[in-house]
């Protein structure tokens, strides 16, 4: 019984989004972001203010504000909804509405890093 019980609960969990509470995407570790950003394929997405974006930001981050987030502008900054992307923003708070309203939109690949007072390598203002 107890190994049917397993058999059963292992898929459902993996259609829940463990790991993010339910949310639909995951968080990681700051660490764990360069990584991923170093190995390359990933879109790195920063979900602050155009103002706050040019006062310093994660090289190659694209911009996408958290209050312009939809469908539309969703598709057109990120493209393909498996893309794997890595949101981020000032302190960790707008980073994880956006990365939540992403997966509401169906993007599958979206991970939360946090925010960029915390970012402990090169930031740009170029």
């Amino acid at each position: 019984m107890k190994k049917m019980f397993s058999a059963l609960l292992a898929p459902l969990l993996l259609l829940t989004g463990c790991g993010a509470g339910g949310e639909g995407y995951r968080q990681i570790t700051q660490q764990e972001a360069k990584e991923r950003m170093d190995a390359g394929g990933v879109l790195v997405l920063d979900v602050r203010e155009q103002d706050e974006y040019d006062g310093g930001h994660i090289p190659g981050a694209v911009l996408l504000p958290l209050g312009t987030i939809d469908e539309t502008s969703a598709a057109d900054t990120i493209g393909e909804k498996d893309a794997e992307v890595l949101v981020y923003c000032r302190s960790g708070n707008r980073s994880k509405q956006a990365a939540a309203k992403l997966a509401e939109l169906g993007y599958t690949n979206v991970y939360e890093f946090g925010g960029i007072m915390t970012w402990p390598y090169e930031v740009t203002t170029e």
